[in-house]
């Protein structure tokens, strides 16, 4: 069974609202996906994640009658601390958060889709790089980046990275792939609404760490 495929996604309702629970027990799987890519380096992501999904999952186990969506999260501390917000509480945690899911999405989907070095058709440095400058590094300041550069150059071969989602399985690449295809569905329509959502609470920051 693929890594991925175990813990996939919900379908959103029509009005793309996130049930917080809901999303909190997909998105609490996912911090397993960095071990698939080996290097330590990765692991400031892993632990990024852990430490967001738990910040949020903290503020919605205060009242989960009350912030049965995540908008209702992000609502709510916007009342609560309109002098902070949005540098606060889930609200910073969900956004951060969602720059991590957003680095998967767009690593899983260069891979489905095919894009490669032609030159060493085995290596994901491709798609390892272009996830980390579409969903990081500009808000990453010049010594994390070069932390990233190196994790870059460790990344593993994609035969290897493969199996590591089959969990160890020797399944063939294109199987595999389609694995992925199906879990980025409801995965990229979680991601795209929460990024909707930020633009239209006007709630997203640019500051770099």
């Amino acid at each position: 069974m693929s890594l991925l495929l175990e813990n996939r996604f919900r379908d959103l309702p029509p009005d793309k609202a996130i049930d917080t629970n809901l999303f909190l027990e997909s998105v609490s799987h996912i911090p397993s996906f960095f071990d698939c890519l080996g290097s330590n380096v990765f692991s400031i992501i892993k632990s990024d994640i852990n430490g967001n999904i738990q910040k949020i999952r903290g503020v919605y186990l205060k009242d989960p009658a009350k912030y049965v969506t995540l908008q209702d999260i992000v609502e709510a501390e916007r009342e609560a601390h309109s002098a902070e917000w949005p540098k606060v509480g889930a609200t910073l945690a969900l956004m951060w958060l969602k720059r991590g899911l957003r680095f998967i999405q767009v690593l899983l989907q260069s891979l489905a889709d095919g894009e490669m070095d032609e030159n060493n058709p085995n290596h994901i440095r491709v798609n390892v790089t272009k996830a980390y400058e579409q969903a990081l590094k500009k808000y990453h300041g010049w010594v994390v980046q070069k932390i990233f550069n190196v994790a870059l150059h460790a990344a593993p071969y994609k035969s290897n990275f493969l199996k590591a989602l089959s969990k160890g399985e020797e399944v063939k690449e294109e199987d595999c792939l389609a694995n992925v295809r199906q879990f980025l569905g409801n995965y990229t329509a979680t991601v795209d609404a929460i990024y909707d959502m930020y633009t239209n609470l006007n709630a997203e920051l640019d500051y770099t760490v």
